[in-house]
């Protein structure tokens, strides 16, 4: 027995030799295999505790007017971070970096220490590269800085609810800078870094992707006609004691966006003290019942159905109407009427026999085909669509309301898209915020033979005397328009407001080729009046005035040369 178990332990003993060998080759085979053969993984991991990636930020595209005038543009800032730790080590510096940042020290101090353990926390974001630069040379352990861009308008409050603006961290918030976000917004890049265990840099290693800058984007907005709109919107809202107010100018013939402004408005650059009613593109996504200014489409309704021409008459005494519980009433009584007449007295009374005649469908649906209470195609943010009330079965009460403007919700913008459909000679283009390089298809909607001769009417309005609309004269040139007023309806109950009214003017101008469309709207004057006429119609008129001259439309309303009679030495005429 002692030497059958003697015999085994040598055995043993190479077993154990051989497993120990085993290992050992095992072991040396692996450290060949990662640091000859397929040493990606332990650079790898390498890498992953020491290369990191910095963001490079993207340059956003650059916004402009239809003539290349910057509207938006982005401009190089440095923002300042720190590490928490890091700067524990510092504090002896705290007060020195407190004032050259400008921030209260103690504010700051405690600031520091609430973040003492974080690896990162801005201290200032937005500085000028040189105000930056200032602080970094300070030399301040753990204090670091970031290249990024900053959005800046040149344009200010005028155009501010066309172009909106980015965040802080250059993303588009509001109007164009958001609807537009994919377009403008560049592809940040990457810079490869070393960083040790603490997160200093190292060695800046190379550039793995260069920032892809964002494409710019050329509006439809003539700058020029947006400073004219907005000066004469805001001197006519500070005349009248106005709440609010907007104007719009549109190309008849391409649809384009030329001008667009509102009031109270704000200042892009400096949003610190901004209230967000400022901050609403109301010719957009306000809405309102646009009272008599929708009468030309329901004369437009009339002439259509054949039953109606323009010297058809209407006898509109005693000037008012009852209907049911309801009473039509007009400013004058105004007697027999033709319908040109009935537009220039804006006549209640007259709209509403013609609608009771033909019926409120054919009205709604010219309404319809210019564009009232329909989606405008624009994309802007917060657009609203409006209302156009449709009927199974239309009552006198809403056939009329719907013929004289009351019942319907639109915008401004839509408002007059409409005028303009009727100044193209009833064809509607859609609409457009960007600058077109060619002229958009039309859609015939109206007729138009109706179409030219709703527009002579909105001549007369303006031109001829009595037609409620003469203090939208244009010097030089025939114009054409209709105001109107309406009341407020309420908001937290039915009904309407009381000594509340939206004052209008909606007209295109020149007569013989109409070029642009406009509207106006005047929100709760309450000093001097608030008749569309008196408050909106000379807003128009001075608008127009300079658009017309600007745009370089020639005048078709001049006055005939007359030819001078001088007399000679010898008492003859030459």
């Amino acid at each position: 027995m002692i030497g059958l178990q003697g015999a085994l332990y040598p055995w043993r003993f190479r077993l154990v030799l051989l497993l120990l060998a085993l290992m050992v080759a095992a072991i040396g085979w692996r450290i060949v295999d990662l640091q000859v053969l397929d040493n990606d993984f332990l650079q790898a991991h390498g890498d992953a505790r020491s290369v990191r990636h910095i963001p490079i930020p993207a340059h956003r595209g650059l916004i402009t007017d239809r003539n290349g005038e910057p509207l938006a543009v982005s401009t190089p800032v440095t923002t300042l971070w720190a590490n928490g730790r890091e700067l524990q080590a510092a504090k002896a510096r705290w007060p020195e970096l407190a004032t050259a940042l400008g921030q209260d020290r103690k504010s700051f101090t405690a600031r520091l220490q609430a973040n003492a353990k974080r690896e990162f926390m801005y201290l200032v974001r937005g500085l000028t590269p040189e105000q930056g630069q200032r602080i970094l040379d300070l030399k301040v352990p753990g204090v670091y800085g970031i290249e990024e861009f900053r959005r800046f308008y040149p344009a200010g409050e005028v155009a501010a609810h066309v172009v909106g603006f980015t965040d802080i961290d250059d993303r588009g918030r509001e109007g164009m800078e958001l609807a537009f976000e994919e377009w403008l917004a560049g592809v940040p890049g990457k810079r490869q870094v070393l960083k040790d265990r603490r997160g200093s840099l190292i060695k800046d290693v190379q550039v793995a992707q260069n920032a892809k800058a964002g494409r710019a984007l050329a509006l439809s907005i003539d700058l020029r006609l947006q400073y004219l709109a907005h000066r004469e919107l805001r001197n006519a809202v500070a005349e009248f004691g106005a709440k609010a107010g907007s104007l719009v100018l549109l190309d008849v013939q391409t649809g384009e966006v030329l001008a667009m402004v509102n009031q109270p408005t704000y200042n892009p650059n400096n949003r610190r003290s901004l209230q967000p009613a400022a901050m609403r593109n109301r010719a957009m996504i306000d809405v309102f019942e646009p009272g008599s200014t929708v009468k030309p489409f329901s004369i437009a309704a009339a002439l259509a159905s054949g039953r109606w021409q323009p010297e058809s008459t209407v006898d509109t005494a005693p000037g008012s109407l009852r209907i049911g519980r309801y009473t039509i009433r007009d400013v004058s009584r105004g007697g027999l009427l033709n319908l040109t007449e009935i537009l220039m007295k804006s006549s209640n009374v007259g709209i509403s026999k013609i609608a009771f005649d033909i019926g409120a469908e054919p009205i709604h649906a010219v309404m319809q085909q210019v564009g009232l209470g329909q989606d405008t195609g624009l994309g802007f943010p917060g657009e609203r669509v409006g209302t156009l009330p449709s009927h199974r079965v239309w009552r006198e009460a809403e056939t009329a309301t719907l013929a004289y403007g009351y019942g319907l919700s639109v915008t401004a913008v839509q408002l007059a898209h409409a005028y303009a459909v009727l100044a193209n000679d009833g064809r509607n283009v859609p609409l457009s915020m960007v600058r077109l390089d060619r002229r958009p298809e039309a859609t015939q909607v109206i007729d138009q033979q109706i179409a030219q001769t709703v527009i002579g009417m909105l001549q007369a309005v303006v031109e001829e005397p009595g037609g409620g609309g003469a203090r939208a004269k244009v010097p030089g040139y025939h114009v054409g328009g209709k105001s109107g007023t309406a009341r407020k309806a309420s908001t937290g109950s039915k009904g309407y407001v009381d000594k509340a009214y939206r004052s209008f003017f909606a007209g295109v101008a020149p007569i013989d080729n109409p070029r642009i469309a406009a509207v106006i709207m005047i929100d709760e004057p309450s000093e001097g009046g608030y008749y569309g006429g008196l408050v909106s119609a000379p807003v128009f008129g001075k608008v127009m005035a300079g658009a017309l001259r600007l745009m370089n439309v020639a005048p078709d309303n001049l006055p005939e040369p007359q030819t001078a009679v001088i007399e000679s030495a010898k008492g003859g005429r030459i």
